[in-house]
């Protein structure tokens, strides 16, 4: 069961993404709406069922990856154009600023930044995926001139590895299989 403050941060979540898709709500109507998508029929009943404070277990809700890119049109082509993520959100402190923009598909988000101390280039991100298969033909199907990527059985998982166009590397991998 989550917490109230953990229903009130997937509210602010909810605000900012349909803020970057030029759509506005309240935070009261976002509260509405994550209260409803869980099953409440509105935002005071699921107050009187949440808890007021977070678990007690420490819990890890997710990762993102922040992976160092240098051409926004470039970043765009490649994760949004080939792997086909969709943007979640991009900032810049002022027009002539570096971009740190999120991209993110079916569960994954990753973070893209063009500032110096973010990330170094080459890095890898390993990504537990499901449906490897599915993922490669995909790819594969859209004959994309930088990268034609492969499927690997290995010890641990079949997995498939791209390339960005800045030397990061993302490892899909279907583990146990």
């Amino acid at each position: 069961m989550f917490s109230s403050d953990q229903v009130k941060s997937m509210a602010r979540k909810l605000r900012a993404a349909l803020a970057a898709e030029n759509t506005d709500i309240s935070h009261a109507t976002a509260l509405e709406l994550i209260a409803k998508s869980l099953g409440f029929s509105d935002w005071n009943t699921a107050t009187a069922t949440l808890s007021v404070t977070a678990p007690k277990e420490i819990e890890f809700t997710g990762c993102s990856p922040i992976l160092r890119i240098f051409d926004e049109a470039k970043a765009r082509e490649f994760y949004c154009g080939f792997l086909g993520f969709e943007v979640a959100f991009e900032h810049r402190h002022t027009a002539d600023l570096p971009l740190y923009m999120a991209v993110e598909r079916e569960g994954l988000q990753l973070h893209l930044s063009e500032h110096h101390g973010d990330a170094s280039p080459g890095s890898n991100a390993f990504i537990p995926t499901t449906n490897l298969l599915a993922l490669q033909r995909e790819l594969s199907d859209k004959n994309y001139v930088f990268n034609r990527p492969k499927l690997e059985k290995l010890p641990w998982g079949l997995q498939m590895q791209v390339h960005d166009p800045f030397g990061n590397r993302l490892r899909f991998c279907e583990q146990g299989s």
